[in-house]
Order: structure tokens, then C-alpha cells, then sequence
């Protein structure tokens, strides 16, 4: 990690968190965390062991992967898009368009501070967002532990997508998106609750 979080800031950002977090277990909002990450068709190796003479080995391809965009709750209501193109601002803008049209009440979506959550077309959209009834909380510096969304693509990379998914673009693309499609059914991560004073 690059840097550290603004003490103030984050102790700040932090109390507000675990309000929204309060608010959503009474269901009075619904409260999602959002994040972008990209699957290459160069696998993730997972640790394991083999023996002195036995040979190992993943299938793997050159080229672009495939670039996922997610909405989590804690409950594994999972919310998602995939492209095959680069991620930008305009493209965040078009999924959170979309995901607004699916609101059920008062919605907050928690995000880290990446240029394209922050770029200044993203914040001509917070008032049309707010009249829809979805905000967005960003969260202090350097402090992608308190985005639950990072534990998706950990489990993404090194748990669901198996060695035969990376032997072409076009398999991986559907495996990603046949994983993210299963969570809250066959695939559920357990999530503790958030508390103030976890570090």
C-alpha cells in the first residue's frame, strides 16, 4: 500500500459506515459496496504443493481478459456487469444509470476513491442519482478493507474459476460471468457483521 488514510478522514468516513450499515439492518436502505476489477488469461496460481518429479501446470492464453463491475451487499445480493473494453467514467455512469432502475428504496453504493468514481461527469450524475433515490459514499484513502467488495474478487480469482476457464478469452468471459450470476444462490461468501472498532 501507497500511502496510509487521514486519521480524521477516516475515523470520520468509518463512523458514517457503520450508520449506513446500522440503517441497512433495520431495512430502512439498502446499502451496496461497489468495485471494478479485471480478469486476465493469465490465471491466479493458488499456493499448493507437488511432488519432486511431478510436473504442474495452468492453461493460459495471451490477450485481454475480461473487466467486471460489481454491487454487493452483505446479505450476497450481487449486482454485476462484464465488458470485454477498457472500464472508464462513461461506463461507470451507464451501469449506476441502470442499477437506479432497479431500486426498491432508498439506496446507498459505497466506493473507494478511483479516478473513475471520482471523474467530473460521475459527479454531474449525484443529483439525477439523489432524485432517484441512490447516493454514493466514498470511502476515506487507502482503505480497501472496509470495501467488501474486494473479498468478491479474491474469491473470484482463487476459488470459483477453475484452471480449464483461462484456455480462451471467450470461456473465461462466460465462466466470470456464470460465477457472479450464482452469488446469493450457489455461491455465498459469509460476510461478518461490521463493527465500529474492527481493524
Amino acid at each position: 500500500m501507497k500511502g496510509s488514510p487521514d486519521e480524521q478522514e477516516y475515523a470520520f468516513k468509518r463512523t458514517g459506515l457503520a450508520r449506513l450499515e446500522c440503517l441497512s439492518e433495520q431495512g430502512k436502505i439498502d446499502l451496496f459496496y461497489g468495485d471494478e476489477s479485471g480478469v486476465s488469461l493469465l490465471p491466479c496460481v493458488p499456493y499448493g504443493w507437488q511432488f519432486a518429479d511431478e510436473e504442474a501446470g495452468m492453461p493460459s492464453t495471451s490477450g485481454a481478459g475480461v473487466n467486471c463491475f460489481a454491487l454487493l451487499s452483505r446479505e450476497n445480493d450481487c449486482w454485476f456487469r462484464t465488458t470485454r473494453h477498457r472500464l472508464t467514467a462513461s461506463k461507470v455512469i451507464e451501469w449506476l444509470d441502470s442499477f437506479a432502475q432497479t431500486l426498491r428504496r432508498l439506496t446507498v453504493v459505497v466506493l473507494d476513491n478511483a479516478p473513475i468514481h471520482q471523474a467530473k461527469s460521475v459527479k454531474r450524475c449525484l443529483h439525477r442519482w439523489r432524485e432517484q433515490g441512490l447516493y454514493l459514499f466514498y470511502l476515506p484513502a487507502y482503505s480497501p478493507h472496509l470495501n467488501i467488495a474486494e473479498v468478491l474478487w479474491r474469491k473470484l480469482k482463487y476459488e470459483w474459476l477453475r484452471a480449464e476457464d483461462y484456455a480462451s478469452r471467450d470461456r473465461l468471459c462466460y465462466s466470470v460471468w456464470q460465477a457472479l450470476a450464482a452469488v446469493g444462490e450457489q455461491l455465498k461468501i459469509d460476510f461478518s457483521p461490521f463493527t465500529l472498532n474492527e481493524i
